[in-house]
């Protein structure tokens, strides 16, 4: 199944980056990312997850080796690519716009990781269209982990970058290297949330929020919304009851 695929500013700068984004620090706790998903979700072998922005897939291989079959999707071509070189069995991945999911009550959970399309959307009503997508993609009482930038710590800490307090988007110019060691200045736009608007957002999508924590990558675990750490880490489930356009609820 396929979406109509659009274009986005990242593209450009995976395409650059290439095998070279698993240098980043950041992409180094994943082991211990998928130990704490996979423990508050309850996913077990044989379940099914959909990786929306799965990057090079290293979270879907992680997932894969535990026999949780996993459907990774990526607006870069590049990224696709890459986690498509050594994908465990498994493991699949397509290019697709995050923007426009097309599945339908297939997935068991989902994962939306180290800011996977949600966030990287400064346009207005984006970051919604991912969540009902994912909303969609999901069957009834699915679970759904989430990562989002922390938009206190984006105030309080973000010395190099410009915080747009009328958007909630962060703006910094910084460098990303290539395989080779091969420099390009890019411009990085990150939308940034409080608990209470990813509540409210969660709510608008028909998901009922388990916990909203707050995380740095690689040491994911629940714990209170602060201002302390660069991520917020959103646990939801899809009500049992009400899909998206029907508000009749239970009966």
């Amino acid at each position: 199944m396929s979406s109509e695929v659009g274009s986005h500013w990242f593209e450009s700068m995976a395409d650059h980056m290439g095998p070279a984004y698993l240098r980043y620090s950041f992409t180094k706790g994943t082991t211990q990312e998928i130990d704490h998903i996979v423990s508050v979700l309850g996913l077990a072998p044989g379940m099914r997850v959909l990786d929306v922005g799965c990057g090079p897939g290293r979270h879907a291989y992680e997932l894969a080796r535990r026999g949780i079959a996993v459907h990774g999707i990526d607006i870069s071509q590049t990224f696709v690519d890459l986690a498509q070189l050594s994908a465990p069995s498994g493991a699949t991945f397509e290019r697709m716009d995050a923007r426009a999911l097309t599945f339908n009550n297939e997935f068991d959970a989902a994962i939306c990781l180290c800011q996977g399309a949600f966030g990287l959307m400064t346009a207005n009503g984006h970051d919604i269209d991912v969540l009902r997508g994912i909303r969609r993609a999901l069957k009834d009482g699915a679970g759904m982990a989430l990562s989002a930038f922390n938009a206190y710590f984006a105030v309080k800490y973000f010395e190099q970058a410009t915080f747009d307090a009328g958007t909630g988007v962060s703006h910094e110019v910084t460098e990303i290297r290539n395989q080779e060691g091969v420099g390009q200045t890019v411009d990085l736009w990150t939308g940034c949330y409080t608990p209470r608007e990813l509540r409210i957002m969660l709510a608008a999508c028909n998901f009922e929020p388990h916990s909203i924590s707050s995380v740095d990558p690689g040491a994911y675990r629940e714990a209170p919304a602060s201002t302390e750490s660069s991520e917020f880490l959103v646990i939801a489930f899809t009500s049992p009851f009400r899909r998206e356009g029907d508000l009749s609820g239970p009966h």
